[in-house]
């Protein structure tokens, strides 16, 4: 049994790589140009703009796609790993949509039109790809290997609840004092005048950082730190490195077009916020009573849902802000 219990792990690994192959490649248009070279189709400067109804195309491709995913989990490794899929899917998506702000907040702030953001985005999600695989796997092991680490990751995520509710709500990111700037500055001068979709330009002979390699530095370090919360939350769920890389993974994918869908709207997300600090309370509390009294996955999801669906609800429900005239 265990012979065969390693081959289906394999074969897993084997379907998930080359889902994430055909996936990447779809998502940064590599498809579409290597058709444009075969054609030789010479290449224009203009930028594809996602729209809207693009944008909820992809975003349902992306979450059916993780639903056919969960489907093979469940006949290859049963029910309760579907569920562990299920659910932590769920939150790292969830937890992520907080993220957006941030990238809005970003591209506002450098003054990045929109048709230039997927390219900041795209390789954002490549490198945070890279990235969380390998937090996942030390986070996995030393859970693994040091039990009390859970006590560790409940109480980050404690904290990081703790720490929204006293966050202030950023209207603009100063460049000056960002960490990802001032360590970007250290390998190159930065200029904030935008050039295209160039992330470097050569200035009088001295390669310079344009605004689109200054939002990647940004979105690339808020992403580890939002890794560092959001990956402790779904081994609170499971330690299984399969399950945890592919629901992260699976995810991530979908941001891009998840950033471009809800973008326009973000001020309608009322409650997230409430939501979102409610939700890595109720995931710090799990990990930390875990040894008095596991919850049961299958009991995290409803709850999970749960929260999810009365943000969602209370959102949509609470009436926009009417300005008074005088």
């Amino acid at each position: 049994m265990a012979v065969e219990s390693e081959v289906i792990s394999t074969e897993l690994w084997i379907i998930f790589f080359t889902i994430l192959s055909i996936t990447i490649a779809i998502d940064l248009g590599l498809i579409h140009k290597i058709k444009r070279k075969l054609a030789k189709i010479p290449k224009t400067e203009t930028e594809h703009v996602m729209s809207v109804k693009e944008a909820l195309g992809w975003t349902i491709t992306w979450i059916s796609l993780a639903g056919v995913f969960a489907g093979v989990i469940y006949f290859a490794l049963g029910n309760e790993k579907m569920i562990e899929f299920v659910t932590g899917y769920t939150l790292e998506k969830s937890l992520s949509v907080d993220n957006m702000f941030v990238f809005l907040l970003v591209f506002t702030t450098l003054g990045i039109p929109h048709k230039y953001q997927h390219r900041v985005l795209s390789m954002g999600i490549l490198s945070a790809i890279a990235m969380r695989i390998g937090i996942i796997l030390v986070g996995a092991t030393l859970l693994d290997k040091f039990h009390w680490m859970i006590y560790i990751f409940g109480g980050m995520l404690l904290y990081t609840a703790i720490r929204m509710i006293l966050q202030k709500e950023e209207k603009k990111i100063e460049l000056e004092k960002n960490i990802a700037v001032r360590i970007l500055k250290k390998f190159m001068p930065v200029n904030l005048s935008l050039v295209g979709s160039k992330f470097i330009v050569p200035i009088n002979g001295v390669l310079h950082a344009t605004p689109l390699l200054v939002a990647l530095a940004i979105v690339e370090l808020t992403d580890l730190v939002f890794a560092m919360d959001s990956i402790p939350a779904v081994l609170a769920i499971t330690r299984d490195p399969f399950i945890v890389i592919t629901s992260n993974v699976f995810a991530i994918l979908g941001l891009r077009a998840l950033y471009f869908l809800i973008g326009g709207m973000m001020e309608r997300f009322h409650y997230l916020k409430p939501g979102l600090i409610v939700l890595l309370l109720f995931i710090g509390t799990k990990m930390m009573i875990s040894e008095v009294y596991p919850i049961p996955t299958a009991t995290s999801l409803i709850i999970v849902f749960i929260i999810l669906a009365v943000v969602i609800v209370a959102s949509l429900l609470k009436k926009p802000k009417t300005v008074k005239q005088e």
